[in-house]
C-alpha cells in the first residue's frame, strides 16, 4: 500500500477504505520525529489510534497525555486532536474510523485555534 503524504502532517497508508465497507476504515499514519500534528476533527466519524511504535503526546478535546505501543486512543466526533512524535523517533499508528473515513469529514482547526489564542 503506497504511503502519501497527508495536510495534516504525516504519512498516510490506506489499508481499507472501500464503499463496500461503508462502517470502518483502517490507515496506518506515520508522523515524523519532533513533528505535531495540525489540530483537526472529523465530523460524525469516531476514530482510534492504535499504537504501534514510537512515543509521543496525544491531546483530545484539551486533555494531553503520553502514548507509546499498545495504546488506543479513543476520539469522539467532532472532538479536536493533534498527535505530537518525540523528537528521538517517529510515531507510527493505525487510524481506525467508524464509520469509515471521508475526505469531506475532515476539518482542520488549526488556523482557528491560533486567531483564538491572540484574542
Amino acid at each position: 500500500m503506497p504511503e502519501t503524504w497527508f495536510r495534516e502532517g504525516c504519512f498516510i497508508s490506506e489499508w481499507s477504505n472501500r464503499d463496500g465497507d461503508p462502517e470502518c476504515s483502517i490507515a496506518r499514519a506515520r508522523v515524523p520525529a519532533g513533528t505535531t500534528t495540525r489540530r483537526h476533527r472529523l465530523a460524525g466519524i469516531t476514530e482510534r489510534y492504535v499504537i504501534l511504535d514510537g512515543r509521543g503526546r496525544a491531546e483530545v478535546d484539551g486533555q494531553s497525555f503520553e502514548v507509546g505501543p499498545g495504546d488506543v486512543v479513543l476520539i469522539a466526533p467532532g472532538t479536536c486532536q493533534r498527535i505530537t512524535s518525540h523528537d528521538n523517533a517517529e510515531l507510527v499508528f493505525l487510524a481506525v474510523c467508524t464509520p469509515r473515513f471521508r475526505p469531506e469529514a475532515y476539518q482542520d482547526l488549526e488556523a482557528a485555534y491560533s486567531g483564538s489564542q491572540r484574542r
